[in-house]
């Protein structure tokens, strides 16, 4: 396998109420933009050429990526003119793609964070002789997804809606978002309109006698799809429990670039990581966070599995746990926010106007 599809950019990303100018594949994540996370694990499993089936914001992956040679990538880029699903989105950019009809192409989701064995998916999927190969990973609370449950030889039997009782959770494993496809299969996928590869592609390929191998990997599993999981994502990154070699640095506590201003007594944890210019101010603590470019942290404030975005200020004393602060916003000193609050972007708090524990 030396190709991809990675499906990036639509437009239900769930981050924009923090920028309103990068999509959440541009945000930074452990200090660069979280798509080339995505791009390094596929290069260092052998893949050479990718296409980036684009929607949202798309204009701004080919200025920062290029052609990908910076990456050991040849890089293309397709943009949908209107939004097709996922499967649509893979039909989309079959003609770019150079693999033979049985040669496998590897597709995978821009919105997860994922320690998959790339490799290893690719090794069932051809000894096999899988139509199409799904990574499978098990979840405590499958409730909230659909279930795909196997066979003991690890062949798909069905694909089944969010269970709506415990009797219906036949299955932990659930579709995590990484496949190789035969590439002759990809043809099959109407063109031209909207097709979800999840109910449509798959269960229709099942229900005509087409071979669908799963690979249960539940070593590192993370939907990005809010802010909070994306704060974890990239602290999860930093600590070294999300594998990418495109962490710029060792893998600790703390990730802080080095145009980053961070007073001697400040408390960086959790992997936490301090942007470009941004300044840490003494006496500080902050754990788990993800504080973007340009941002200041004044002193004495803490600061707890959050995200400040780029050039937002967190005044002095204040306490943020679980917290969304937009670009350029302005939280005063004493402020208290808690779990899932949002701060928009550019908006401005003025000192102790929100509080959530007692006075006493």
């Amino acid at each position: 396998m030396t190709e991809a599809i990675l499906l990036v950019g639509g437009k239900g990303t769930r981050l924009r109420p923090l920028t309103v100018h990068t999509p959440k594949p541009m945000v930074p994540a452990a200090g660069v933009p979280f798509l080339t996370h995505q791009l390094a694990r596929a290069r260092a499993a052998g893949v050479e050429h990718i296409v980036l089936a684009t929607s949202y914001l798309a204009e701004v992956f080919e200025p920062y990526f290029g052609d990908g040679s910076a990456l050991g990538l040849h890089i293309e880029y397709v943009t949908e003119t209107e939004p097709l699903g996922t499967g649509g989105a893979i039909r989309n950019v079959a003609s770019r793609l150079h693999s033979g009809p049985d040669e496998p192409v590897l597709i995978f989701n821009g919105d997860i964070l994922t320690g998959l064995d790339i490799r290893a998916l690719v090794a069932t999927h051809e000894e096999s002789g899988a139509d199409v190969s799904l990574h499978l990973t098990k979840v405590d609370d499958p409730r909230a997804y659909g279930l795909v449950p196997t066979d003991p030889t690890g062949r798909v039997t069905a694909f089944l809606e969010k269970p709506q009782t415990p009797e219906e959770i036949v299955t932990d494993q659930i579709n995590a978002g990484a496949y190789v496809f035969r590439r002759s299969v990809i043809d099959t996928i109407p063109a031209g309109r909207p097709v979800s590869v999840e109910r449509e592609t798959f269960p229709d390929l099942l229900a005509s006698g087409a071979h669908l191998q799963g690979m249960v990997d539940s070593t590192y599993w993370l939907d990005l799809g809010t802010p909070q999981a994306f704060v974890r994502g990239s602290a999860d990154l930093v600590l070294g429990r999300a594998p990418s070699p495109a962490v710029p640095g060792r893998c600790g506590d703390r990730l802080i670039l080095p145009s980053a201003t961070v007073a001697p007594d400040a408390k960086l944890t959790g992997g936490t990581v301090v942007g470009e210019n941004a300044v840490i101010g003494e006496g500080a603590r902050v754990d788990g966070s993800t504080v973007l470019s340009g941002a200041v942290i004044e002193p004495n404030a803490v600061v707890t599995d959050s995200l400040i975005g780029a050039g937002a200020k967190i005044g002095t004393r204040s306490v943020l746990t679980g917290a969304v602060i937009g670009d350029g916003a302005d939280v005063g000193a004493d402020n208290e926010l808690r779990d899932g609050v949002r701060v928009w972007c550019g908006a401005s708090l003025p000192a102790g106007a929100v509080r959530f524990s007692s006075d006493q």
